[in-house]
């Protein structure tokens, strides 16, 4: 005996319309709702005939550790009565109609992990972020239904998430922050006798301080004494190392910003994890950039590119913009196409009428003591025009523009990357080096000051035309002339947003949250509404 298969019904009910006999049509009728029953019962996604697969229970079990892949499990709950679950894996009594049900809950829970997996829980234009989507729609039902025959269902779903090293040392860090997180060893550190504790001074919570710092990797196992009641050398060695770390002063005091980060609550570091993972989701399909500037860590990467001979990644210091959110550093993904040696400045429109106009009104000598001058259109060889009233009252309506000419005072200094983008925030030298030795390097109106630009231009002028040696980049950053050379490639560049980071030399690092955007992204996924459980 053999059931009949979808199509071979189909025929049939063809036949039983077309069968005249008043007779025969009902028990025909009554015969197809029979094997019509069986046949929509096999064709369920997660069983074979009546048996649950294998791989539903693996799935099933990865959606309750949702936790270990940055998600929330509430959110991937079946979406029926809990007692109806109980009852089809407990294999107790199961109609065709409740199997039907719970193989369709389990194929919307499945597919809604999967689509948050690969692409996120709420979008990058949520939180204001401009990352482009370039991939096709993801099928994320279909993908569920590949689940139920996969030969291994981790394998499978692992293909769903970015593949990007920074992802994957999140991930595995997250298990180790959620087991710390539920060590009841790890009590806040009680507070300090006074504004800062130096070597050598008494501190009732040294013992505590040496748990945490053993716990976090600052110090090895038995590393000081077990007793110890005293902030003594052994522990300002390991504070200098979660100082550095946390983007803190490496002077090893125990001050004020140092105790607080020690006594953030871990479930918060671990939800900084969550968030950058669900950064990353944004930006896994995209081009694999070239440079990426994290924006609270205040560090570029450039990334070695092994089709030009590169094993290693260059990092440098950078300045970023403002916390004033007119003046934060956007996050989006842009290449540079060109670089202009000694560019002239043309300062924003928005700096102009805020800030510069207003001293110039007051003193127009501002002008010439800071080598600025007043033009009419975009060309480099525009001539400066006198500053009038009137002249004034034409830049302040944008009829003329305000530019700063090349040389030592240029706020641009010597080079500037450009990436076109509708921000107008690009890369650029500085005079003001001085400030690349803060540990907080928030000072600029958005765009990113880099704190070796003669490293970097030789970097991104690899595949430009010419020879741009080392040697022939500092002529070029000397020569007192504006020169401009376009990249055969344009290099692509991310600029990120993630307040936690592992690296393989210092191991995970966190960073503040300078522009609330974690604060922000926690918030909508906190009001993505979870599904409630019935216990019933």
């Amino acid at each position: 005996m053999r059931w009949l298969e979808p199509a071979e019904l189909r025929v049939i009910r063809s036949v039983l319309f077309s069968v005249g006999s008043a007779i025969v049509r009902p028990l025909l009728l009554a015969s197809a709702c029979i094997v019509s029953t069986h046949a929509h019962a096999t064709d369920l996604t997660w069983f074979d005939g009546k048996t649950l697969r294998a791989q539903a229970n693996a799935v099933m079990a990865e959606l309750r550790s949702a936790e270990s892949y940055g998600l929330d499990p509430d959110r991937y709950t079946l979406d029926i009565p809990a007692a109806q679950a109980r009852q089809v894996l407990a294999h107790d009594d199961v109609d065709d109609e409740l199997r039907k049900r719970f193989d369709d809950a389990l194929s919307r829970a499945a597919a809604q992990f999967l689509e948050d997996l690969r692409n996120g829980r709420v979008s990058p234009e949520a939180v204001g972020f401009h990352l482009p989507r370039t991939t096709g729609p993801f099928d994320a039902a279909q993908a569920a239904r590949r689940l139920a025959v996969a030969a291994d269902v981790r394998t499978a779903i692992a293909a769903h998430e970015p593949s990007v090293l920074p992802y994957r040392r999140l991930k595995a860090t997250l298990a180790r922050y959620r087991e710390l997180a539920e060590r009841d060893d790890l009590a806040p550190l009680p507070a300090l006798p006074r504004r800062s504790l130096r070597a050598g001074d008494a501190y009732e919570g040294a013992a505590r301080l040496r748990t945490l710092l053993i716990a976090f990797g600052d110090l090895d196992e038995g590393a000081c004494a077990e007793t110890i009641v005293e902030f003594d050398d052994c522990l300002a060695g390991g504070l200098r190392r979660f100082q550095r770390r946390h983007g803190l002063v490496e002077d090893g005091i125990l001050g004020p910003r140092t105790f607080a980060q020690l006594n953030v609550p871990l479930h918060r570091r671990v939800r900084q994890i969550e968030l950058t993972m669900e950064r990353w989701r944004w930006i896994s399909a995209l081009q694999k950039p070239d440079i990426v500037v994290n924006v609270p860590q205040f560090v570029l990467y450039a990334l070695p590119r092994p089709q030009l001979g590169e094993t290693n990644v260059i990092e440098m210091r950078v300045i970023v913009g403002q916390s004033s959110p007119h003046l934060r550093t956007p996050v989006f993904a842009e290449a540079i196409e060109y670089v202009i040696f000694q560019p002239f400045w043309d300062v924003p429109a928005s700096i102009t009428r805020r800030e510069l106009l207003p001293l110039i009104r007051k003193d127009p000598s501002y002008l010439a003591r800071n080598d600025m001058e007043i033009v009419r259109g975009w060309s480099d060889t525009a001539k400066a025009i006198e500053p009038t009233d009137e002249v004034l009252d034409r830049l302040a309506a944008g009829e003329l523009r305000l530019r700063q000419r090349p040389g030592a005072k240029n706020a641009l200094g010597s080079i500037k990357f450009i990436m076109p983008n509708p921000h107008n925030v690009y890369l650029h030298a500085t005079p003001n080096v001085e400030l690349f030795e803060r540990t907080a390097r928030a000072f600029s109106h958005g765009c990113i000051r880099v704190s070796e630009p003669a490293l970097l231009a030789e970097y991104v002028l690899k595949n430009a035309p010419g020879d741009w040696s080392a040697e022939a980049v500092e002529a070029a950053l000397c020569d007192p002339a504006t020169r401009r050379v376009d990249l055969a490639t344009p290099v692509p560049v991310l600029i990120f947003y993630g307040t936690a980071v592992v690296s393989q030399s210092e191991g995970v690092m966190f960073f503040e949250d300078l522009y609330g955007h974690d604060r922000r992204l926690d918030g909508l996924l906190r009001k993505l509404s979870a599904k409630p459980r019935d216990e019933s």
